[in-house]
């Protein structure tokens, strides 16, 4: 057997090998192809559905960290993954408002597997928003109601039984023990928000994103724009919430990861300028979580973080 014979041989064989490769999966690419691929549009579901749908699911979330969903537009790819998804979840109550149309759409199809979180609500948990014109708005920041955080837990389990009744009973479990979290998380709030005396219960924010909490933990929620931070702000605005800022020696205001800083600080330059002072008492994660480097990736360390840097501000 001459040697360009063996040489030809062994070439032979070694694509016989990466062509037999090619069509035998390891155990761990195959585990990852059954998961579940579940598409949602904010941070907070994402987070939502990897710790209810735990090994069986495999979770895409359309908008990242510091990421506005009152002002995301969604790219082709996100159309794509929306299109291939085997269950679709997002917020609603017009928060990813450029997704309406396409959500309500779908929705009409029996052919995709597709929920919001409005679901979850009982009747009279929704928080109204009145403009100065008298329009009314439905507040869409649920998330920083535990209690229907809670329940938007428990209808992800639903939810991801439906589309895998075969892991129903994982979904189940791991809803049960986020519940028995977000109890605990209920209870440190409380006990962080005592810290700050009643007086100065004042959370003056860009815009409004913690009613919810404001209503739970007993704080009046201050913002310069409305619930959507689309709405341009005008000095007028400012000038209203600069007064009340002198009027009830509020401390600090904050800034928001997703929003621009821009009128935050032309509130400050505002009371300043009325002979006051305002300090800007830190960032606080509303619309959209953070990293886990800045200890916001997650809710339960971005509620704990946001609770953090109020309270060290103001107590």
């Amino acid at each position: 057997m001459n040697n360009l014979f063996k040489r030809s041989l062994v070439v032979l064989a070694a694509l016989a090998l990466m062509i037999g490769g090619l069509f035998v999966s390891t155990p761990s690419a195959q585990a990852e192809a059954e998961k579940l691929d579940v598409v949602v549009t904010t941070t907070h579901m994402k987070d939502l559905l990897e710790v209810v749908g735990g090994e069986h699911v495999k979770v895409t979330g359309l908008m990242g960290p510091g990421v506005d969903p009152h002002g995301y537009e969604p790219t082709p790819s996100d159309i794509d993954a929306v299109n291939n998804a085997d269950l679709v979840g997002y917020n609603g109550l017009h928060l990813e408002a450029m997704f309406t149309d396409i959500f309500e759409k779908m929705a009409e199809s029996d052919d995709v597997n597709i929920f919001s979180l409005e679901e979850a609500l009982k009747d009279g948990q929704v928080l109204d928003y009145v403009y100065e014109d008298k329009d009314l708005d439905l507040d869409p920041h649920i998330w920083f109601d535990i209690q229907i955080w809670q329940q938007a837990t428990q209808l992800v389990a639903d939810k991801l039984a439906e589309v895998d009744p075969d892991n129903a009973k994982d979904y189940q479990a791991n809803a049960d023990a986020y519940v028995k979290e977000l109890d605990e998380l209920d209870k440190q709030i409380a006990d962080l928000v005592a810290e700050v005396p009643e007086e100065s219960r004042y959370l003056v924010t860009a815009h409004d994103a913690f009613s919810y909490f404001g209503k739970n933990y007993g704080f009046n929620v201050e913002s310069i724009q409305g619930l959507n931070t689309q709405t341009e702000a005008g000095t007028g605005d400012i000038a209203k919430v600069a007064d009340l800022v002198i009027d009830k020696k509020i401390k600090a205001c904050f800034i928001e990861s997703s929003v621009s800083d821009r009128n935050v600080k032309a509130l400050v330059e505002a009371v300043e300028a009325k002979g006051g002072n305002l300090e800007i008492g830190g960032e606080l994660y509303s619309d959209a979580l953070g990293t886990d480097e800045e200890k916001a990736g997650n809710y339960i360390d971005g509620y704990v973080t946001n609770i953090s840097t109020i309270v060290n501000a103001l107590k």
